[in-house]
């Protein structure tokens, strides 16, 4: 009794050895994964405006989410503020609003537009990506969809690297430029977490290359951006 009491243990030990040992190769494997999209999308991401490529085919503004009165929150106005500050100063004559419209009751982009407009910007310019559900849809309708070859990301420093990333995978030829406005460091430590989830998955994503939930007929960025009005 005593002698299979102490295989029984002994087997216990080397399976929670085994397991300690496969949870330490998966942190290992997304650390690494991890510092792979870094690097990669590091060298296109641009600090200084002027090092931006001018003329591109648009100006790629990501969604992040509405209050609840319908206005953009911090996140995303200054998203907005940075791409519309980069039209005027005449990097592309394109914005490319790329958001989530669910439902009738939830048009971030629509939302997006009418900011854009509001501040100077003719609506004719603005194109909106209606199914943006997600970073990586986004990059692949931008491409299939509206046709964009050349472009500049518009996004926070925590989510740029997995937006250059994807894409620059997909066939865009992107760079990047913060637009850490106000910065609040301690709030985006949860955000840092999340990312370091989603750049594992971005990673596959563009490996397996799945098709966005909607694609659709083209729409030219070069055209008129009232073509994706609502």
């Amino acid at each position: 009794m005593k002698r299979n009491k102490n295989k029984n243990k002994s087997l216990v030990r080397r399976l929670l050895l085994i397991g300690l040992f496969v949870v330490v190769g998966i942190i290992l494997c997304m650390v690494g994964i991890n510092t792979v999209v870094t690097i990669k999308a590091n060298k296109y991401i641009v600090t200084n405006e002027s090092d931006l490529p001018k003329g591109v085919d648009a100006i790629i503004v990501l969604g992040a989410g509405l209050l609840p009165e319908n206005q953009p929150g911090t996140v995303l106005k200054d998203r907005l503020d940075t791409a519309i500050k980069l039209y005027k100063d005449g990097y592309s004559d394109r914005l490319l609003m790329s958001g989530d419209h669910g439902d009738d009751y939830h048009n971030e982009v629509r939302v997006m537009k009418d900011y854009a407009v509001s501040q100077g910007v003719p609506e004719d310019d603005v194109f909106m990506d209606h199914a943006g559900f997600s970073t990586y849809e986004t990059m692949v309708r931008a491409d299939r969809v509206f046709q964009v070859k050349t472009c500049i990301i518009v996004t926070q420093e925590y989510h740029m690297y997995r937006s250059v990333y994807i894409a620059r995978s997909v066939g865009l030829n992107a760079c990047g430029y913060v637009s850490d406005i106000h910065v609040d460091e301690l709030k985006y430590i949860p955000l840092e977490m999340r990312e370091f989830l989603a750049r594992v998955k971005a990673f596959f994503d563009v490996i397996i290359k799945p098709d966005p939930e909607y694609l659709g007929d083209p729409i030219p960025i070069s055209g008129n951006g009232s073509a994706t009005d609502d």
